[in-house]
């Protein structure tokens, strides 16, 4: 399933908005491993199918239930029961409501062997803007943040270029990649002047640019969407159009409010033992009313890695770990009561 999961991830910046699905068929001795195409091309089970001459007996992973409706493509359930199939491995349900246990049952009553969790924490991790999409309607918001060791993100002059290292600032371009829309304040606009583009050899697309407040003429963000109005809102809208993931960038009077009403689901820190140690350098995050630890946000530490010199840190919502983990423990429920398989 670990190969399933990395082999979708491939997907990730084609498929939206349908989930990155990875699938991995073992077949007479052999792996055969697809994933989600382009939206209308077909899916990662079929893909898979596709690559033997007889499926008959076989043993398929599977990132994410098996869609069991007709959309532009036929439903896999049904075609993974017609060609065969002895035993699916499922990750973790589907949240769409179109498809939640209902692929399960397909495959059940079609005599297939299924067991629903295999590697379901990771595959979680791996889709959480799809599952935070279709369980909610809204995007998954990324929060990022490039600060010093003493969480300072601007000198008392404003400047900010550039705090953490290249190894860093390829990583967020990567971040960026994975978005379908980028936020960013006017502030940040008028004293940076970014172009907020993922600059990547591999870009498919590049995502959409939204600033809160005016945009200045020439400023390099442009073309870009100038918003005045309620950020909830903002989020909604985005989610009604199907964009499953929303990167925030900054800067820190944007981050802040984000926090501050609970927005974010992921924090995407990048820190560099630099240390600023002036009250008037400005702060990652600020405005809290809290005075004693009984206040203190906490978060679910979901990934650490070195980045040359600097250290990133992968940061998951209380609530948001909370989705991830109520779906894992739907799909264990489903289990039992289908009578069939599970892993905890």
């Amino acid at each position: 399933m670990f190969e399933a999961i990395k082999f979708g991830e491939d997907s990730r910046r084609i498929s939206g908005p349908n989930p990155w699905v990875g699938a991995l068929l073992e077949s007479g001795g052999q792996k055969h491993f697809g994933r989600t195409q382009r939206p209308g091309g077909p899916h990662a089970e079929i893909e898979a199918l596709r690559q033997v001459t007889s499926a008959k007996g076989s043993e398929l992973f599977v990132t994410l239930e098996p869609c069991s409706h007709f959309g532009r493509t036929p439903p896999c359930a049904s075609s993974i029961v017609e060609a065969g199939v002895k035993r699916v491995n499922i990750a973790i349900l589907d949240p769409d409501p179109k498809v939640f246990g209902q692929g399960v049952k397909i495959l059940s009553d079609g005599g297939v062997d299924v067991t629903i969790g295999v590697r379901a924490s990771e595959a979680a991790h791996s889709l959480a803007p799809y599952i935070k999409h279709r369980s909610t309607g809204r995007p998954w918001v990324v929060l990022k943040l490039a600060m010093s060791l003493d969480g300072k993100v601007a000198a008392p002059d404003g400047s900010s270029r550039w705090i953490t290292g290249a190894a860093s600032r390829a990583h967020a371009h990567a971040l960026r990649a994975d978005s379908d829309v980028i936020i960013v304040g006017a502030g940040t606009v008028r004293v940076d002047d970014p172009t907020l583009t993922a600059r990547l050899d591999d870009v498919v697309k590049q995502p959409e640019r939204i600033v809160l407040g005016g945009i200045p003429e020439g400023a390099k963000v442009l073309p870009a969407r100038s918003y005045r109005g309620d950020i909830e809102d903002l989020l909604g809208e985005l989610g009604e159009r199907g964009v499953l993931q929303v990167l925030v960038e900054g800067g820190p009077t944007v981050a802040s409010e984000f926090h501050r009403l609970g927005l974010a689901d992921q924090y995407s820190a990048y820190i560099a033992p630099a240390i600023f140690a002036t009250d008037r350098a400005r702060a990652a995050l600020s405005g809290s009313s809290m005075e004693s630890m009984e206040g203190i946000w906490r978060g679910v530490t979901s990934k650490v890695e070195r980045l040359g010199n600097d250290v990133y840190l992968e940061i998951f919502s209380e609530s948001a770990t909370g989705l991830l983990n109520g779906l894992q423990r739907e799909g264990i429920e489903m289990a039992k009561r289908l009578g069939l398989g599970f892993l905890e």
